[in-house]
Parts: structure tokens; sequence; C-alpha cells
């Protein structure tokens, strides 16, 4: 299992430091049903379990419709969707973390997505990260439809070993994968304009998204 830390700037921005560091990822094994995660990735999952756990609720989980997600399951540490087919598997929840005071004292909010699995080379979410052939090592990061110029992709990989590589002009980035087992990549767009997040007025949203796959 893949789990990301933060250092409190201060109490007035712990709950906007929180949502920037933490990460919502979807595991899946085979045709078995997804798991799907907040924490963070590059670090040892707590004893007891993230604190910020209890914050994911009900992420809608999906594999070609999101108007028609799975059913859940809430386990211990995840959250379990009974996804049936075959596939890559998304989920996309903007409701985790409450919106927080930012600069100038607006309120900023953050939204998550998440695949597992490299098969396809659609993308279905307003963010996504998804590779270029099936399969493939190189994926492209797309933001609405569009490819995502020099955007900053963190790389975890099996051992806990991250590194950040920059997305090309076409927002294409090649993934070293020299062991075997699960790979997380994750990437992040703040985009600036009024939005609706946890029900309340923003005027900036932090998108995130992340990709697992397993070599």
């Amino acid at each position: 299992m893949l789990k990301i830390t933060t250092l409190a700037l201060s109490s007035a921005l712990l709950l906007g430091s929180a949502a920037h560091a933490h990460e919502v990822w979807l595991e899946r094994d085979g045709a078995g049903p997804a798991r799907v995660y907040l924490g963070e990735p590059a670090e040892p999952a707590p004893p007891n379990g993230d604190p910020e756990f209890p914050k994911l609720k009900a992420p809608v989980v999906f594999t070609t419709d999101s108007a028609a997600p799975a059913a859940l399951t809430r386990k211990a540490d995840h959250i379990e969707a009974a996804i049936k087919t075959p596939g890559d598997v998304r989920a996309q929840d903007s409701n985790v973390f409450d919106p927080w005071t930012g600069e100038g004292d607006k309120l900023e909010g953050a939204a998550y997505y998440a695949r597992a699995g490299r098969t396809e080379t659609a993308t279905k979410l307003d963010l996504e990260i998804a590779p270029v052939a099936a399969g493939s090592d190189t994926f492209v990061v797309v933001w609405k439809g569009q490819p995502l110029a020099d955007a900053s992709v963190n790389i975890v990989n099996p051992d806990r070993w991250q590194k950040s590589f920059k997305t090309d002009a076409s927002g294409k980035v090649a993934v070293p994968t020299t062991l075997s087992g699960r790979y997380l990549l994750a990437v992040s767009h703040p985009v600036e304009g009024e939005a609706t997040v946890a029900g309340k007025a923003v005027t900036k949203v932090y998108h995130t998204s992340t990709l697992t796959f397993v070599k």
C-alpha cells in the first residue's frame, strides 16, 4: 500500500496545509474491487491510520461514467468501491476538506481526482494523468481535455523513493520504472476563479490528481 505529510505553517493555515499535503488515490489489484485512500503516499501509514481519513466520506468512483458510480463500503483505512468490470478506475471528490482562508482573506478549496490503471489513453476527469499508449511508461497530464505543459509530476516508487519531473511542451513525462510493484504519480494545478467547493464559494481551487499502476 502507498500512503503524503504536512509541515504546520501556523494554526491559521493548518487546514489549508493538510489539504495541500494530502492526496486521494486509488488502488486496484487485478479485477478486484478498487480501494480509495486519503493520506500521504510517500510516508508510512500512521499506526492508527491517517487522522484526516474520516474526511473522505463519499468519493465518486467509476470506470467510464461518473453518473453511474460504484457502491462504497467503508473500511478501517480506506473506502472499498465495488467495481465489477475490468479496466481503469477513476474517482473524484471536492468535498474532502472545507475551504480555508488564503491570501487576501479569500476562501480557497481543494478538489481531488484519482485513477488506477494504465490500460486506457482516454481521460474522463478534469485533471488526469494518462498513458500515451496502453502499458506505457510515458504519460500525459491533461487539464479539461488539453495537455498541461510544465507541470510538476511527483513520482513515488514501490520503495517510497520519490522525485519530481516536469511535463514537456506537450504535457508528457517519462517515468523511470526500475522496480516491480505499485507506482504513484501526482500532479497539482491551482486555478483562480469563482468556484464551489464543499458547498462554499471560493476564489481559488487547488486541483490534485493521482495515478497508480502496478509493474
